[in-house]
């Protein structure tokens, strides 16, 4: 008999997923008939938004809009050639040293998404004899770039200085290759930061270069928003980054010396074979890096809505983390079903709330993600922490 490749699709994790869609308790693929800003439309009814990445309450500014629209105006929808050919236009350059005045460094170079980048950076720098180093919790744009590789790839312990030392000197006992180590600066669940510090002496130590996700620290950390590296006087080998968290837009960039950027350029596969950002994501981006740039209160007010959230879930018994700082405030549940009947309760009382469940964590350690933008207000968090009350007293 042979196999059929389809069977793999059926499995006890689907059809436990499709049961819970059928009763009303699915949490993924929710629509929402709204701009996604502090409240959002939900079937119907305006519920308080606690799981957007829109950190900077941008995607609603109208200067942003018009940068967008006016993109469009100029440049039309779509591009329809790669960077290489003929999708790169003036906005991908002026963007790209938009960048480099706002974060520093040589080089950068304005990728498709930001999962391009991770997976161009890893599949293309690291070869045979080479090992990639990545923490346990790293984003999966990473671990897939890994994969991609033809070098080697080593897990160290999460957030663990001890268990990345001990594993590149190690390696390093045994070879003389490149070796690569890769971070979130803030863990995109947990919302915890790196020991970046830490990290990069021990990169330096060993030989190793150093490259730094900074996706959801930008915009919210550091001087002007320039990261949690600027905000640690960390500098990088490369640094990455993307426009759909703060920066209200899609698309991704790479910041590194012009000797391995223009490389990039021509053998990065995930660079080379796709199509171009459209102009409307290249013009909000612009225009969001120029606002994020200019209005500290921004950033001001994003971290102490998340402060607000996060004191009052543990005033409330809830267990909450998140690292000072950091816009994402996780509520740990531990097991899945009770995190999908909380989710539900609250979505029905009226706040939305991202679920995370295997595999985006581990089996027992379920999760209700939520995280804040600069435009909630503190009426907005009081008002969601009742819910929060009320939800779980719904539940017995």
């Amino acid at each position: 008999m042979v196999g059929d490749i389809f069977a793999k699709c059926s499995n006890p994790r689907k059809d436990l997923y499709l049961e819970a869609v059928a009763a009303g308790y699915g949490p993924f693929f929710k629509e929402m008939a709204s701009e996604s800003g502090p409240t959002v439309v939900h079937e119907g009814r305006p519920v308080i938004m606690l799981g957007s990445n829109n950190y900077l309450g941008l995607t609603s500014d109208p200067r942003v809009k018009n940068a967008a629209a006016n993109a469009v105006d100029k440049y039309g929808s779509g591009v329809t050639g790669s960077r290489l050919m003929n999708g790169t236009l003036p906005l991908h350059r002026e963007l790209e040293e938009t960048l480099l005045d706002w974060l520093g460094g040589d080089d950068c170079l304005v990728f498709t998404t930001g999962y391009a980048v991770n997976l161009g950076v890893l599949s293309t720098l690291v070869g045979p004899g080479d090992e990639v180093f990545l923490d346990s919790s790293c984003h999966a744009s990473l671990a897939d770039g890994a994969k991609m590789s033809s070098g080697a790839t080593t897990f160290f312990r999460h957030n663990s200085v001890d268990s990345l030392r001990k594993r590149i000197r190690t390696w390093r006992q045994q070879s003389d290759g490149g070796a690569l180590v890769a971070v979130d600066t803030v863990y995109s669940m947990e919302g915890d930061v790196a020991p970046l510090r830490e990290i990069a002496d021990v990169c330096d130590e060993y030989g190793a270069r150093l490259l730094v996700d900074e996706a959801h620290a930008l915009g919210v950390l550091g001087p002007k928003g320039a990261g949690y590296a600027a905000a640690t006087s960390i500098k990088a080998d490369l640094v990455m980054g993307t426009f759909s968290k703060s920066l209200a837009s899609c698309g991704g960039f790479l910041i590194g010396p012009s000797s391995v950027l223009d490389w990039f350029r021509i053998a990065c596969r995930p660079f080379l074979f796709t199509a171009s950002g459209v102009p409307a994501a290249l013009g909000a981006a612009l225009a969001s890096v120029r606002i994020a740039i200019e209005e500290d209160w921004r950033r001001e007010a994003v971290q102490a809505r998340a402060t607000q959230l996060r004191s009052g879930l543990r005033d409330l018994g809830f267990d909450a983390g998140g690292d000072p700082g950091s816009p994402i405030v996780p509520v740990h549940i531990g097991n899945e079903l009770e995190a999908a009947l909380l989710w539900k309760a609250l979505l029905d009382h009226g706040v939305y709330t991202n679920c995370a469940l295997a595999p985006a964590v581990s089996v027992k350690r379920a999760m209700l993600r939520t995280s804040v933008m600069a435009t909630h207000t503190e009426r907005h968090i009081d008002d969601a922490l009742h819910i929060f009350e009320v939800a779980r007293s719904s539940l017995g």
